[in-house]
């Protein structure tokens, strides 16, 4: 099932399924607890990022040739980071290069996001698929000067301004991506591919990742995991391709959907 969130002519948010002719059945219940698709036909004005997480974790240098553009070692567990819930951002709506906590080297990253289903902790890597609801279109956007220089050695914080975790358009359920393992996955800017891979360049597979961070840790169900971006990022590229006000980015996964945003100055 393809589900989006977004908003009705008479405001309200729902989920609904998107059909094979492009409408829309509206959704009953819980997302993550017996929801119901119902034959209500429903008009959405705008779509929303598919869900509102509560925490976004993130894996860093997750593809093999991405490590190597970066000159980075190959990890011998994942790389993990945060993103706040203030980061999100909804299709279509801007990417705001920072003005205030100024950077000038604000890059894109294509990435597939999962959404945890229902709540676990300690699940084998056997298992781990089991809890996951879907899978969606994500952009890890990064202030490189913030996260590799001004951030106190942390990436948090140069991951994680407003704006800074676009995601969507649609929620594809994980029956009907039953492999996450062989997705095409690119970054489009301004009708030029930047990034072009494969989710089978992943050095931790998503079942993988969700096992390690379900150690010990609780992911609750509506919890995104940006599961890492491949080659072809800004900040490798010579010269580095920074974003600028102006730029539209699209991010495109196979099965998935394509996410875009323009690119505009914090107001």
């Amino acid at each position: 099932m393809k589900i989006i969130r977004g908003l009705t002519e008479g405001n309200h948010i729902v989920h609904a399924a998107v059909q094979p002719d492009g409408s829309a059945r509206l959704l009953e219940g819980n997302l993550y607890d017996a929801s119901r698709l119902t034959d209500r036909v429903v008009t959405v004005k705008k779509v929303l990022a598919p869900v509102e997480p509560a925490m976004i974790w993130c894996v860093g240098l997750n593809y093999k040739r991405h490590a190597q553009e970066t000159g980075g070692r190959v990890p011998a567990e994942p790389i993990i980071f945060a993103k706040g819930p203030n980061a999100l951002q909804h299709p279509g709506d801007p990417i705001e290069l920072p003005r205030v906590a100024a950077s000038d080297e604000v890059d894109y990253e294509c990435e597939l996001a999962v959404v945890i289903g229902r709540r676990c902790k300690n699940v084998s890597t056997g298992a781990a698929l089991d809890y996951v609801l879907g899978y969606t279109c994500a952009n890890d956007v990064s202030a490189r000067d913030w996260q590799i220089t001004r951030g106190g050695s942390q990436w948090c914080r140069g991951k994680t301004f407003d704006t800074f975790a676009p995601l969507g358009p649609a929620l594809v359920t994980a029956d009907e991506i039953p492999d996450p393992q062989g997705l095409r996955v690119r970054t489009i800017l301004n009708g030029d591919t930047m990034q072009d891979s494969n989710t089978n360049d992943m050095i931790f597979a998503v079942a993988d990742v969700v096992s390690f961070l379900s150690g010990s840790t609780t992911l609750s169900p509506g919890t995104v995991i940006l599961t890492g971006t491949p080659e072809g990022v800004g900040m490798a590229r010579t010269p580095p391709r920074w974003l600028r006000v102006g730029d539209q980015v699209t991010i495109a996964i196979d099965r998935i959907g394509e996410l875009t945003n323009p690119v505009v100055l914090e107001p």
